[in-house]
């Protein structure tokens, strides 16, 4: 057995071996010890092997799934080894094989996954020309995704894509391996695999796509010349396969994304904006866990996708408003909006999408097929209901329609109330096959057949408390107590003995345990063959399946904005074709819902005015009195807006929109030595270099990390090369009084300040946004509110009034904002930048190309 064991760990070195003995995983050796100290369960050692004590832990089968969830949590891998022989079929061990391999990228047991978030696997390919192939799924969805991007973005697109796993070459550059690894340590939490490098092959990637969608060619994806993101496509589907121990079958959409798709989101935004985790790292309240109201997982799942790659493009967006408008629609008579009505239909739907993968994998257990049939007529339900009004919705129904003959099959095979799981038996619906039925009815009789030899046996001998039993350890027996013994016939054979009773066996008895026994064990047989012919009978609609749970994640995603956008009072946007941001009445729907929550009086809602003569709002007023919640409220508004949903705003028009980038709040990165101040800096030039005339761009207290002359001087000059260059639609909130000065030779630029008023010594936010700049800070005002000791505020207070003194009298005159003498070095552009990197005597033809081509880029990136 330990010869048996060994020769299997050797193909999985670096993974958990849960190794079957009976009724329970066994670990042995380094795997025991270490999975000991991750569960915290008994060590202990049985035997000797080479002359060795066996080393090993194990876990009961029944609950694997708990102790599974704990180690892929701590982001490690299990390889699951099951008996696959018959008992006594051969000499030595029961024969054993790893049926699949459980990692944090790879998850298909509904135990295991979030409803809400998918567990996506990422592989990525250090390819030439300083650019990385990506290739990216979710085992239990059905898309695989591609991408190529420049190296240096290679941070943000992971970020953005959200990985449980990340793949990458055994042979990639110890600087490329500590650029992942500070990744996985920093922000971002996911599990680092290595695979051979021979593995990331461009070629045999192509032809695996090729296989995988069924096609002779990519061309029709347009994916035909991303061979770096090929290779990243072989690895992944290799592991995958090797895994799961099989080809994945149901993922047969292929789509590629590429730079300018998608609306920018650099982590900083998203961490900034609390989409799906707020600042201390908790999943609420964020924007999404207030808009997922969903009543299915594919729908949050879906929702939180729409959130978080919002395109630039806004065909999709209008397509979603449309149908929300519909759904909205009060019919005549006076019923309900269609929302509310597929919203309840919707209601305790199963998860379609990964029932489906479930199926093309031979994983799915029968309760999950149930549910599936249920769902099934669900969907049927929901089409009439939809509105035809709008195009997204007809094409939903479309989609609804169940497969024929799958619910047939369904209904035919499985027993309404199947068990848990096939190895329990009772899960092949009666009357489905004429062999079962006659094993089971076998069985079935066992109890009538027992009475009535209990009978006639105790009308033969004349035992009046004689019994026929069963038990699993010794079968059918007759028990007959000590003090009628006397009485027991010859043809009784003792098969146990008691304290006070004896048990006996005949042969009529053992006649009919033989047929009894062996009945049940070829009907639980059966069952099994039964199951796997069903499997093998659902694969051709997994394809369908899957398109139905997408147009079910669909219109549970539809319906639940169109059910917030009732319950928050919510408006639709409108899209233009020229730049512009223009919001009335804008709210913080997140800060809203807590101050409803709290009854903490009505959110101050507050009108945003930006277009091409107004870029930049210099924003000032006092800390608390709401600055960064105007700043965030108009980013996410943009947002909502850019994935089709209503807005917290009585109106709102958006010009195209290719980024939102942010610069909010103070903190040190300790592990990679980074300060407070070059963190903030290095932020902000992330931001100038990134940023173009279509961003949308959000700047809190910049230069407040260094002294206060570094500091102005900088937040000066980092609003004018926004303001001259970038020219973006600009927030820029700051306790630099100077800066208001900055809309007086800035003509893009409007002073706008949060007001404040007041009482005596304290002081009452407003929150209300009113042109002009602020009259003073109130910064002692609030330590004061803050509980800071009276003495320490009345120094201050005083301290305040001499250096207001000293600065009246002795202010001098600077112009922040003059342009730098011609003598000093302008500031160098992303282009100049990069062209002063260039070095032609050391390139190539086609290198130089390639260069041509990233200037290009960046100059029509800084263009807007």
């Amino acid at each position: 057995m330990m010869a048996q064991y060994l020769g299997l760990k050797a193909d999985h070195p670096d993974t958990l071996l849960f190794y079957r003995m009976g009724d329970f995983y066994e670990l042995f050796y380094d795997d025991a010890e270490k999975a000991a100290r991750l569960l915290d369960i008994t060590l202990t050692q049985r035997g000797q092997s080479a002359g060795q004590p066996v080393i090993m832990c194990g876990v009961p089968f029944h609950s694997v799934d708990t102790y599974l969830a704990r180690l892929i949590k701590l982001g490690e891998s299990v390889a699951i080894c099951e008996q696959v022989g018959e008992v006594g079929a051969s000499k030595g061990p029961v024969e054993r094989k790893v049926v699949r391999v459980v990692t944090p990228g790879t998850l298909t047991d509904a135990e295991l996954l979030n409803d809400k978030s998918d567990s996506l696997l990422l592989t990525v390919h250090a390819g030439m020309r300083n650019f990385c192939g990506l290739a990216w799924l979710s085992v239990t969805g059905d898309e695989l995704r591609l991408a190529e991007c420049p190296a240096d973005a290679l941070d943000a697109w992971i970020t953005r894509i959200g990985p449980s796993e990340v793949l990458y070459s055994a042979e990639v550059t110890p600087a490329f391996e500590q650029r992942l690894k500070a990744m996985r340590n920093g922000a971002s939490s996911f599990t680092l695999s290595v695979r051979p490098a021979w593995q990331f092959d461009g070629g045999l990637g192509e032809r695996k796509l090729c296989e995988q969608m069924g096609s002779n060619s990519l061309a029709a994806w347009n994916a035909e010349s991303l061979s770096n993101a090929h290779a990243a496509a072989a690895a992944l589907l290799g592991y995958a396969e090797h895994t799961q121990g099989r080809a994945l079958s149901h993922v047969q959409r292929l789509s590629v994304e590429r730079d300018g798709d998608l609306i920018e989101l650099p982590p900083a935004t998203r961490r900034n904006l609390e989409l799906v985790q707020t600042l201390r790292g908790e999943d609420s309240p964020t924007l999404f866990s207030l808009l997922d109201t969903c009543m299915t997982g594919m729908g949050s799942r879906l929702l939180k996708r729409w959130l978080l790659a919002p395109r630039r493009e806004r065909t999709d967006a209008q397509a979603r408003l449309d149908a929300i408008d519909a759904l909205q629609a009060t019919p005549t008579g006076g019923v309900s909006a269609p929302w509310r009505t597929l919203r309840e239909r919707l209601k305790n739907t199963s998860d379609v999408e990964r029932i489906a993968a479930r199926i093309a994998l031979r994983q799915v257990r029968p309760r999950e097929l149930v549910a599936l049939r249920m769902a099934l007529a669900k969907a049927e339900q929901l089409a009439p209901a939809l509105p035809a009004s709008a195009p997204l919705l007809a094409s939903i129904a479309a989609r609804l329609a169940p497969p024929a003959g799958c619910v047939e099959a369904l209904v035919a095979a499985i027993s309404p109330e199947p068990a848990a799981l096939v190895r329990d038996g009772g899960v092949i619906a009666s009357g489905h096959d004429a062999e079962l039925d006659e094993l089971r009815a076998i069985s079935e009789n066992c109890d009538d057949f027992l009475l009535k030899l209990e009978t006639s046996e105790r009308e033969r001998t004349g035992i009046s408390n004689l019994r026929v039993q069963f038990n699993r350890v010794h079968g059918f027996y007759i028990e007959v107590t000590q003090s009628a013994l006397d009485k027991v016939p010859d043809n009784y054979r003792r098969r146990q003995t008691l304290k006070n009773a004896e048990r006996f066996i005949t042969p009529e008895l053992k006649a009919f345990e033989d047929k009894a026994l062996s009945a049940q064990d070829r009907a639980l047989a059966r069952e099994k063959w039964l199951y796997e012919q069903l499997l093998d009978t659902l694969q051709p609609f997994v394809a369908e399946l899957n398109r139905l749970a997408g147009g079910l994640a669909t219109l549970d995603a539809l319906c639940a904005l169109a059910e917030r956008s009732h319950t928050l009072h919510w408006r639709a946007p409108g899209f233009v074709a020229h730049p512009c941001i223009e919001i009335d009445k804008g709210r913080h729907p997140v800060v809203e819902a807590r101050l409803a929550e709290k009854s903490s009086g009505a959110f101050i809602a507050n009108d945003t005015r930006m277009g091409p003569q107004q870029r930049m709002q210099i924003i000032t007023g006092p800390n608390m009195g709401g600055k960064s919640t105007y700043m965030r409220q108009v980013a996410i508004i943009v947002l909502l807006a850019s994935i089709g949903s209503h807005v917290p705003a009585d109106a709102c028009r958006l010009g195209p929109i290719d980024a939102i980038h942010t610069r909010i709040g103070a903190a040190d990165d300790l592990a990679n030595a980074q300060s407070t101040f070059m963190l903030e800096m290095t932020e902000a030039a992330q931001i100038l270099h990134s940023a173009s005339a279509h961003s949308l761009v959000l700047m809190d207290e910049i230069g407040r990390g260094t002294s206060t002359f570094d500091g102005l001087a900088l937040a000066a000059g980092i609003a004018a090369q926004l303001h001259d260059r970038t020219r973006a639609f600009t927030l820029f909130a700051t306790h630099y009084f100077e800066l208001t000065e900055f809309p007086a030779t800035h003509h893009g630029a409007v002073n706008m300040h949060v007001s404040a008023t007041e009482a005596g010594r304290d002081i009452v936010f407003l929150h209300e946004m009113q042109p002009g700049p602020a009259s003073k800070s109130y910064g002692i005002q609030v330590a004061r509110l803050a509980g800071m000791p009276a003495a320490v505020v009345n120094h201050a207070r005083q301290a305040l009034e001499a250096l207001e003194a000293q600065q009246t009298q002795t202010r001098a005159q600077v112009d922040l904002f003059a342009p730098p003498p011609a003598a000093e070095a302008p500031m160098v552009s992303a282009v100049e930048s990069a062209l002063t990197a260039l070095d032609p005597d050391a390139m190539s033809p086609r290198e130089a190309l390639e260069a041509l081509y990233t200037l290009k880029k960046l100059q029509t990136r800084e263009q807007g």
